[in-house]
């Protein structure tokens, strides 16, 4: 047992290893850690990596096979019945070509789906040693989630195609189903008709899934399959359809134990020929007639199928589908078995499930989930087959600000709505969303926004793989955040050496749902009723016809315990008594001097001010306005360019009467470290500063004054 979690301390050093990069230096240049490759170093940490899963699972299996396994396979024979082939003899074809492409199909539907379907992929990239093309049957949400997800990923040797869910609901909606999946989880009996007649055979995977091998010996299983098999099927690890769970318990037809449906080898051209989608139809509306309702939704239908035509199916190895549901009974599998292949969350409680070696299971999971998608996107070698390659201009390497310039081309993987976003529009045609973005250390300012902004927010996050995954526990165990569905999170996942600020707020801004937006910063708070103070001056200042942006005065204390203000009244004292100041009046004054404070005092209707070179404020737009330009990353220059192009284009700056918001003190960045600290940091935003000015003189046909600071 020592060994164990000796092993398991090892891999998780692994996970913690990052890949060679190039690193800041205080001397404003860049050096190599190592002198390998990128390419080389994540094929290196793959292969150790791959080791230590390996050596972690051999340690489990002995365990389990000695002292701490007290349930030997022959305490229950019926287990493996007649109908199954033993799970350590049953032959497997040989290993396919490598340049094979395979099939994989998956219906993936909401916003939970979509999270858990990343883990699956990832798990099958990390062994998969062939092009792969994924069919994801999806609704509209998560076709956009994963269609961003895939086009930012940029993995060699992929390929993606989507149908929508929506044209097949009415297909299988009529028959009533208690599973937890709803009407998902019966539109896999669908997947003849709505995969294309080319498609011949596929492997069928439900989202809630683990590989621990190459799914190259999985779909080599196909080869095997005799004249009349087309479903390929591990079968059932549970009681559940031997009817002895409880009392009255009356589960559908199954031949023995039955079959698990979480993964299927279907032959797609076989079943075409013998008229599937009239078949599960028969079955279903005969056996309906006697048992109401599905509670393993397409799993029963199935499994009535086969009761009545054994000959459809191949019986898979049990280590291919080894379910961890609450009344599995898989130990049965994994103790005789010498390697496990595919692990199968099958219980709505998750991770949660219990059996006696959970925790393993649950390493393994949280391996995959937490591990770096970056060092993924390496390439098959070998093929003639179309690549997946980042469409990024050249760069010269001698260039004086290379690094920047790379940084602001950059795709980064992007995983939009990490969790369920709901919103309903607006009647008076006026709703704002307030677009921020943040990383990792501002993440306790999104509960403090909450209290003072109660309408939709969109926030692009900074993070890892495994810090996603504890925003993830943190919101879900946030009273505020649990209950507020109005919250569009956009995780953007970390790679390079500088903060893509530009870039994130594009995220943000280019996923909200409604007509205005308020263009902010994570570590301002909004003057309490801003929400509904905006709404109107949207209507009342027109802007819906108008480039307007309207001006939000900022304001900033020193003290991090200070009453925070309630009105304009509170605002005028404070600053009077010391307490406020206005943004950044001792370190950049000319940010937000155009805004004039001294004339905002006194006033009590809007008023118009002119831009002025370096200006930065805080503003409400139309949702369709200019993105941000990315080539700006890191500290610098980032929203003056922004507020420049708006002034190019046109747009006239109104200052609101009795707005405000208040920047929060906290510790500055590592970014306004790196600028302070480097002249070739200020040297580099100089060049791009000036790049920019003369891109959009071209764009606009227009001159605009600015300063050399």
């Amino acid at each position: 047992m020592g060994s164990l979690f000796a092993s398991l301390i090892i891999y998780y050093a692994v996970l913690n290893q990052r890949v060679p990069a190039l690193t800041y230096v205080e001397s404003g240049n860049y050096e190599v850690r190592e002198h390998e490759s990128t390419s080389e170093a994540m094929e290196k940490e793959l292969r150790l990596l791959r080791r230590q899963l390996s050596m972690t699972q051999n340690h489990l299996l002995a365990a389990m096979k000695t002292s701490l396994f007290p349930v030997s396979p022959t305490d229950s024979p019926q287990i493996l019945p007649e109908t199954s082939a033993p799970c350590s003899s049953q032959k497997i074809a040989d290993t396919i070509d490598k340049c094979e492409v395979i099939e994989v199909g998956i219906v993936c539907a909401g916003y939970n789906s979509t999270r858990s379907v990343v883990t699956l992929i990832k798990s099958i990239l990390f062994y998969r040693k062939n092009p792969l093309r994924f069919h994801f049957v999806v609704d509209v949400i998560s076709r956009k989630i994963l269609k961003t997800l895939f086009d930012t990923w940029k993995i060699p040797q992929l390929e993606i195609e989507f149908y929508p869910a929506e044209k097949i609901v009415s297909d299988v909606s009529w028959i009533n189903n208690k599973h937890y999946s709803g009407v998902y989880g019966l539109m896999k009996l669908c997947l003849t008709q709505v995969f294309p007649d080319t498609l011949k055979q596929v492997l069928v995977l439900d989202t809630d899934i683990t590989f621990a091998t190459d799914i190259a010996q999985l779909w080599s299983m196909l080869k095997s399959f005799k004249k009349g098999q087309a479903l390929g099927l591990v079968e059932n690890q549970s009681d559940w359809y031997l009817g002895k769970l409880w009392k009255k318990h009356k589960p559908w037809p199954a031949l023995g134990r039955g079959y698990n449906t979480g993964v299927i080898l279907m032959d797609l051209r076989k079943l075409r020929l013998i008229g599937w989608n009239g078949l599960w139809r028969s079955v279903a509306v005969k056996t309906l007639v006697t048992h109401y309702w599905t509670s393993l939704a397409d799993q029963d239908i199935f499994n009535t199928i086969i009761k009545e035509q054994p000959e459809l199916l191949y019986p898979m190895p049990c280590q291919w589908n080894v379910q961890l549901s609450d009344n599995t009974r898989s130990e049965l599998c994994y103790a005789e078995v010498i390697e496990l292949k595919i692990i199968h969350w099958n219980s709505p409680k998750k991770l949660k499930v219990k059996n006696k070696h959970v925790e393993f299971f649950r390493n393994l999971y949280l391996t995959f989930l937490e591990y770096d998608g970056n060092l993924l996107q390496r390439e098959l070698f070998g093929c003639n087959y179309s690549s997946t390659t980042q469409d990024v201009p050249e760069i010269s390497e001698d260039d004086l600000c290379y690094e920047f310039r790379r940084a602001g081309m950059a795709s980064l993987r992007t995983h939009l709505y990490f969790l369920d976003f709901e919103y309903q529009s607006s009647p008076d045609e006026c709703d704002i969303t307030l677009v921020a973005q943040l990383s990792m250390d501002r993440l306790q300012m999104v509960e403090m926004l909450c209290e003072y902004w109660d309408g939709p927010i969109s926030l692009s996050l900074y993070m890892s793989d495994a810090e996603a995954q504890q925003f993830l526990s943190y919101a879900q165990n946030s009273e505020v955040l649990r209950n507020r569905k109005n919250i569009g999170y956009h995780v953007v996942y970390k790679e390079g050496d500088f903060y893509p600020i530009n870039l994130l707020r594009n995220v943000a801004l280019e996923n909200v749902v409604t007509p205005y937006v308020f263009l902010s910063d994570i570590d301002f708070l909004p003057m309490s009723g801003l929400y509904s103070y905006l709404k109107k001056y949207i209507f009342i200042m027109n802007i819906k016809s108008s480039d307007k942006a309207l001006v939000v005065p900022a304001f900033e204390t020193q003290r991090y315990r200070t009453a925070f203000p309630q009105t304009k009244a509170d605002i005028l004292r404070m600053l009077d008594d010391g307490a406020l100041f206005s943004f950044r009046y001792h370190v950049w004054p000319k940010g937000h001097a155009a805004t004039n404070y001294a004339k905002w005092k006194g006033s009590t209707v809007p008023y118009k001010v002119s831009w002025e070179p370096d200006y930065e404020p805080y503003v409400v737009v139309r949702s369709d306005v200019p993105k941000y330009d990315t080539r700006f990353v890191g500290f610098g220059w980032n929203k003056v360019s922004h507020i420049m192009e708006l002034e190019a284009r046109g747009y006239t700056f109104i200052v609101l009467p009795n707005a405000f918001i208040i920047h929060m003190p906290h510790a500055p960045s590592f970014d306004i470290a790196k600028f302070r600290g480097s002249s070739q940091y200020r040297r580099c935003l100089k060049i791009l500063k000036n790049e920019f000015i003369e891109d959009l003189r071209i764009k606009y046909s227009k001159r605009l004054n600015h300063t050399d600071s």
